[in-house]
């Protein structure tokens, strides 16, 4: 029988990261969002608590947890705030993860101090234009001569790429041609500053508006030959494998959105009155918060066993595009569910659901859109 129960110590990283959310981070969301302004604060904060070393070993700075803790942390963030979740979700999965997994002994001694104390945030480049899940569409280079890489093109999407906190950006380029005629595509560290390097303005989002997102360009960017991240010619895949995890963090954080639009939803029910009584007791308005739930445990279930499998070892790739389907639909129905329970207060922007509703749409897109999700579903199913 799974055993979905929280050990205690799991129960007591929830409720800090919950009295955080709720003490530190929901009193700033709104303004933040308003002003679009990235939370420097909140990020401190959440490095003095240790949130970005949670999933790394305690040798490199990290604390000593898994990747369970860490999706626990970006729930409970997410509940009130979809872009401090966002920053912290990529700061450690896809900015110091790839490190972890495939760096050096000497790359891992440089940047983990670093990136999981949170004393700096790196980010992760695959993504451009006409390239992202399609592979074959990767134009960005990078030329080896002389001991170094001349790294030309660019990147799109790309999160806390472009802080003042950043100091690394790990990039996906075409490195070769492999014997059949496909792009030798490998993954290269690429520090910040970097003569060449430039994160463009920031994109006007629609939601989503505290979490730092850029465009970025290399314009012969030159790194020494050994920032080569990994096996040469293993860059895609090996990304591939990292946002396998990510998709397990990305559930975490859809469905800390969705619980947040219960969580506001049942609190506006029981206050809101018409017609002489809350309008929770109108079977409508019960009924609808009462699916949101439902929603809530069936995403929560599919991340929890995702992460499991993870974490014994065991293939988890269908079950990791089975969290990040079925939690990012939750979190994106369960918006608009809450905007509609809280009626014209729910389309004002001061109020959270709204947020939700603007910030949950992401989460059918990135790191793998919905259809991506059904494909790789159908691949496991030998289709």
């Amino acid at each position: 029988m799974l055993d979905t129960r929280l050990t205690d110590e799991q129960q007591q990283l929830r409720k800090t990261v919950e009295e955080f959310a709720r003490e530190v981070v929901a009193p700033v969301s709104y303004q933040h969002d308003r002003d679009k302004t990235f939370p420097y604060e909140v990020v401190r904060g959440m490095a003095e608590m240790g949130l970005f070393g949670l999933p790394f070993p305690e040798e490199y700075g990290g604390m000593g947890g898994d990747y369970f803790a860490l999706c626990l942390a970006i729930e409970e963030l997410a509940r009130v705030d979809q872009s401090v979740a966002i920053t912290l979700e990529a700061g450690c999965s896809l900015g110091a993860m790839p490190v972890h997994r495939f760096g050096t002994e000497a790359q891992k001694q440089e940047w983990l101090p670093v990136l999981t104390s949170g004393e700096a945030l790196g980010a992760f480049g695959l993504t451009e234009a006409g390239a992202g899940s399609d592979a074959g569409g990767t134009r960005t280079t990078a030329v080896l001569a002389d001991g170094q890489w001349t790294i030309n093109g660019s990147k799109a999407f790309i999160t806390n790429s472009g802080t003042d906190i950043t100091r690394l950006v790990t990039v996906t380029a075409v490195t070769g041609e492999l014997p059949d005629g496909r792009k030798e595509i490998s993954s290269i560290l690429v520090p910040v500053p970097t003569a060449g390097f430039t994160a463009e303005p920031p994109y006007d989002k629609v939601g989503w508006h505290a979490s730092d997102t850029h465009p970025l360009s290399f314009d012969d960017v030159r790194v020494p030959e050994e920032n080569l991240l990994g096996q040469r010619g293993r860059g895609y895949a090996n990304f591939l494998s990292i946002l396998d995890e990510g998709r397990i963090a990305i559930a975490a954080l859809s469905v800390g959105a969705a619980q947040g639009c219960v969580d506001e939803s049942v609190k506006y029910a029981k206050e809101r009155s018409a017609f002489g009584r809350p309008i929770a007791q109108n079977q409508a308005i019960a009924f609808k918060i009462a699916r949101m739930e439902a929603r809530v445990m069936t995403a929560r279930a599919a991340y929890y066993d995702a992460a499991a499998k993870m974490l014994a070892g065991l293939p988890f790739k269908k079950e990791a595009a089975v969290a990040k389907l079925v939690a990012g639909e939750a979190a994106m129905d369960n918006a608009r569910d809450a905007t509609q329970v809280h009626g014209g207060y729910g389309f004002m922007n001061e109020y959270p659901v709204s947020r939700h509703y603007r910030d949950s749409k992401i989460l059918e897109v990135g790191e793998g859109t919905t259809e991506v999700q059904l494909m790789l579903i159908a691949r496991q199913l030998g289709m």
